[in-house]
């Protein structure tokens, strides 16, 4: 049983957006006032990555913890309305997710993925790993 309306449901669901998310702009615009110049959502870059470093080959995903399944072993019980969709939705995405990395990883990308949580807690760490791989790549390390 739901505990919104129908309309309610409707208006949440429509609210949500693939991409420019809060979490990717909290991000975004933390690497921009640090100097970094990136691509956002770069349709030309497989599994069209929140933002990309296109000539280091670094590939940056901003995943939330529910559409993305954190802890699903644990999380998938506690959805209790239309649970076959759900279910079935989330685990394709994670499907994705691990689809997207691998084929990214054999074209020789870098593959940084952050939890909406860590990005909102922790921002000085998601940055400065992210300045990490950066630097790395600047330097010819391609791992």
């Amino acid at each position: 049983m739901d505990v919104l309306t129908k309309d309610q449901r409707r208006r949440n669901m429509q609210a949500i957006r693939n991409s420019k998310t809060r979490i990717e702009d909290r991000l975004a615009k933390a690497l921009f006032s640090k100097g970094y110049r990136y691509r956002r959502n770069d349709k030309s870059v497989y599994g069209k990555p929140d933002i990309v470093f296109k000539r280091l080959k670094i590939a940056v995903f901003c995943d939330s913890e529910y559409f993305h399944g954190k802890n699903w072993d644990k999380e998938k019980h506690r959805i209790k309305t239309n649970t076959e969709f759900w279910h079935k939705k989330i685990e394709q995405n994670m499907l994705r997710d691990q689809i997207v990395n691998e084929e990214l990883l054999k074209n020789n990308w870098k593959v940084l993925r952050y939890w909406g949580r860590a990005i909102e807690k922790n921002l000085d760490i998601c940055i400065s790993e992210i300045e990490k791989a950066v630097e790395d790549r600047k330097h010819g390390e391609l791992h």
